[in-house]
């Protein structure tokens, strides 16, 4: 009963502490604005920042009210609620603040009071955020900051792919611009709300994600590692020697970018930590394969070849040759890159000779009827948005499409989202500031106008 007792008694104890150091401290002068970095910074610690010179806008409790959303769902959603004032202006300020926060993630802004936001594409698609600004700035709807807030933030955390950063689980420290005031009520406020529960929910779910990432990683380790000593070894075989009579700068820059991607192969792969890693594996294996095309072409006398897909039936066979019709397994006909050989096969009434990988129990099924853990895999061979065409009606591509892939493997894969950063991911200022889509402005809730994530469909 003690026991039981215990931690509601320390709670309003803590709040009586609160309120007594409150009463007794001298009201605090009126704070200056933070700046933009200052912004990011703080972001990375919390999912929320108010700003001293906005405090007004959103109280103390209702600000932790609003984090606690956001750790419960686990989601990379960013808050800032800053003044209408010359520190934050309204041209390129969702875009400065992505880049000073540096994670990929859901930004969303009331500045006085207008409001915008944006996101990477592997986060949530420019059309989501797009209808997502709009419904909450609509006339009909109640635009004061708190209601506005939390009416998208419970849409955003439904919608938003990936994880929470890492770093809000660090502990943090005082954001920018805070007050020991403002600190202590805070602190108060997660206590009896409960704010170890959110942070044991936030743990949980990022060990079981990690717990899952590194069971996909490993079976993908397999594959990758097969690609990579494939090449190595048409690398071995090559008969080129830059020294050789013949050859000339074109053709050793050739055989210089074939070498690196294998380097650059060996290196990510080794560096990878998250499945979604792969995808600049793969992408580096096929630029040298490429590469060793345009070698051959040259040391032939021939036309050089154009940039194509590699042979959709297994990548290791080289850049395709031509696009040809094919109809899976209880899928619908489409037409996909093949190499030479197996537009042969397929011309005269074989099977091609089809990448397999391990389904489990000893089991070996082409990669295109296998799990989503090959998604990132296949990613990076078939970047630019192929992907989707190639899959639809497969076992892989059924399962790429769905949001749970996106969450669980970092989305990007399926549809080209761009980057290889998954939601919640540290990117630093390493993102396609032209795909951070949304918003539109922010205007129609009462100013912040014009300007947003406008750099093409952030």
């Amino acid at each position: 009963m003690r026991k039981r007792l215990f931690a509601p008694l320390w709670a309003c104890l803590l709040l009586i502490l609160t309120a007594a150091v409150l009463a007794m401290s001298p009201a605090a002068p009126a704070a200056a604005p933070a700046t933009v970095d200052e912004v990011g910074q703080a972001l990375r610690e919390d999912p929320v920042y108010v700003d001293p010179a906005a405090a007004g806008r959103l109280s103390a409790a209702q600000e932790g009210a609003l984090e606690r959303k956001i750790l419960n769902a686990d989601k990379p959603v960013f808050v800032a609620v800053l003044p209408a004032t010359s520190e934050f202006p309204e041209q390129n300020l969702l875009q400065n603040i992505r880049t000073d926060t540096g994670i990929t993630g859901v930004y969303a802004v009331r500045l006085g009071d207008g409001f915008d936001a944006g996101a990477d594409p592997q986060v949530m698609p420019v059309r989501a955020v797009d209808n997502l600004t709009t419904a909450v700035k609509a006339p009909a709807v109640d635009t004061d900051t708190v209601t506005q807030l939390n009416a998208f933030v419970d849409r955003a955390v439904e919608q938003a792919r990936g994880s929470a950063p890492a770093s809000w689980s660090d502990g943090g420290g005082d954001t920018a611009g805070g007050t020991a005031t403002t600190g202590l009520v805070v602190l108060g406020a997660v206590a009896v709300a409960g704010g170890a529960g959110a942070y044991a929910v936030v743990r949980r779910n990022r060990r079981r994600k990690e717990e899952e990432e590194r069971a996909s990683l490993e079976k993908l380790r397999v594959v990758v590692d097969e690609d990579i000593t494939a090449y190595g070894e048409t690398l071995d075989r090559l008969d080129f020697h830059p020294g050789e009579a013949g050859a000339d700068d074109e053709m050793r820059a050739d055989y210089e970018r074939a070498l690196d991607s294998y380097e650059d192969a060996k290196s990510r792969m080794g560096d990878a930590r998250h499945p979604s890693d792969v995808r600049g594996v793969t992408r580096a294996l096929e630029d040298g394969r490429f590469s060793l095309a345009v070698l051959e072409a040259r040391r032939r006398g021939r036309e050089l070849p154009a940039r194509r897909p590699p042979c959709f039936f297994d990548p290791r066979h080289g850049p395709s040759v031509a696009d040809v019709r094919w109809t899976p397994s209880g899928g619908a006909a489409r037409e996909v890159p093949v190499c030479g050989a197996d537009a042969v096969r397929l011309r005269e009434g074989e099977e091609p000779m089809g990448r397999t990988v391990d389904v489990g129990d000893g089991r070996r099924r082409p990669y295109w009827e296998a799990g989503p853990a090959y998604g990132p895999w296949a990613g990076g061979y078939f970047g630019g948005g192929l992907l989707p065409g190639l899959l639809v009606g497969t076992v892989l591509g059924s399962m790429l499409a769905t949001p749970a892939y996106a969450a669980e493997y970092g989305g990007g894969d399926f549809g080209g989202g761009g980057g290889e950063w998954s939601g919640g991911d540290f990117s630093g200022s390493d993102f396609d500031s032209s795909g951070f889509g949304g918003g539109g402005g922010f205007g129609d809730g009462g100013g912040f106008g014009g300007g947003g994530f406008d750099g093409g469909g952030f």
